[in-house]
């Protein structure tokens, strides 16, 4: 065998290596990107039931007007949201006014026996659990991308194709406090 060969595998086998590698990491940022656009798909799913819930509410509780601004105000900021903590901290808003907004129909007896609430009540607490999925599922790809770039040999060459770490969805620090829930108005 000639000796100038073997350099040239080697050459060719690392060559193939880092083309494996790199496609490798494409098809894992490809799935960070699908899994944040389906966390987008089902937070603009809720913005959309969100109107038709108001509605149905501001027929019983016409004076209750506050909290109808709130929801339509956190609604265009999760609609406006531009990056993962922007989405964060809107969805927090919006959670928090929705917990307000359902408050609101505990003091109206009337509205739990309307079947068009209890039907948009069921579509939204199916949305809320439909975006949790979404969420844990975008988490979990950005942690086999994150670790996978971390890792070695990938971490040699992550850096020189562009590929940076990407950021976990995280609720905000208010998501914590337990939502104060008063029927005594």
């Amino acid at each position: 065998m000639k000796k100038w060969l073997i350099p040239i595998a080697v050459v060719v086998i690392l060559g193939m290596m880092l083309i494996s590698g790199y496609n490798n990491l494409v098809k894992i940022s490809e799935s960070v990107n699908s899994s944040w656009s389906q966390v987008q798909n089902q937070l603009q799913r809720r913005a959309d039931l969100i109107p038709n819930l108001v509605e149905t509410v501001k027929g019983y509780a016409a004076q209750e007007k506050d909290i109808f601004t709130q929801v339509a105000e956190a609604r265009a900021k999760l609609a406006g949201a531009a990056t993962v903590g922007e989405a964060a901290d809107a969805d927090q808003a919006l959670t928090g006014a929705l917990g307000r907004l359902l408050a609101i129909a505990e003091n109206y007896p009337q509205l739990k026996s309307d079947a068009n609430f209890r039907a948009l009540q069921d579509e939204l607490a199916g949305t809320e659990n439909r975006i949790a999925v979404a969420r844990m599922d975008y988490n979990n790809s950005v942690q086999v991308y994150n670790a996978k770039i971390k890792t070695f040999p990938t971490s040699l060459y992550a850096g020189l194709f562009g590929f940076q770490l990407r950021d976990y969805f995280q609720a905000s620090e208010k998501a914590g406090e337990v939502p104060a829930v008063d029927f005594s108005q």
